[in-house]
């Protein structure tokens, strides 16, 4: 079959074979998906295609059994689903989370990282300064800076709580 043959197979077959899908899912959307594949794999087989008496047919068996995988899938998906225990009940964040959230929102870009990477990741301000390209000095005037406006937008004791050392010493 050629290119030419093939389209005009593709027009005149595609609508019927979809309405036959259509009848078999009862989802339109998902006849349309299922009968495209089976059109993209007939291309692939056009050659062969010539030598079948009924093409349409081999489309459309295709097609069938796309939508019956399709079906099995989402069988097995909510059979899982089933089997899965609902999760327990997670409470959502506290007010201190949303206020530390908040605040730090406040911080520009600079600081908010700096502050980020070394309290909450872990990391030293070596390692900050390696991962931002900041010189070591910049990290800790960030680190200092950005503690200070937490301190102001937190009310002062909550930003202590992330504390201003660093291995013992006071970061400046």
């Amino acid at each position: 079959m050629t290119e030419d043959e093939f389209d005009a197979f593709y027009a005149s077959a595609f609508p019927r074979v979809v309405g036959q899908v259509y009848a078999f899912t009862g989802d339109h959307g998902q006849a349309q998906d299922v009968v495209q594949e089976a059109f993209v794999r007939a291309w692939d087989r056009r050659r062969e295609l010539v030598a079948a008496e009924a093409p349409e047919a081999w489309v459309r068996t295709v097609a069938m059994r796309l939508a019956v995988s399709h079906w099995r899938r989402a069988r097995r998906w909510l059979e899982l689903v089933r089997r899965t225990p609902p999760p327990e009940h997670t409470p959502g964040p506290g007010p201190e989370h949303v206020a530390l959230v908040e605040a730090l929102r406040r911080l520009p870009d600079a600081q908010r990282l700096a502050i980020v990477l070394h309290h909450l990741c872990d990391l030293s301000v070596e390692q900050v300064a390696s991962e931002t390209g900041a010189p070591v000095g910049t990290v800790k005037a960030r680190l200092a800076r950005g503690r200070a406006a937490l301190a102001q937008h937190l009310g002062g004791s909550r930003a202590d709580a992330l504390g201003g050392k660093e291995g013992g010493r006071r970061v400046r």
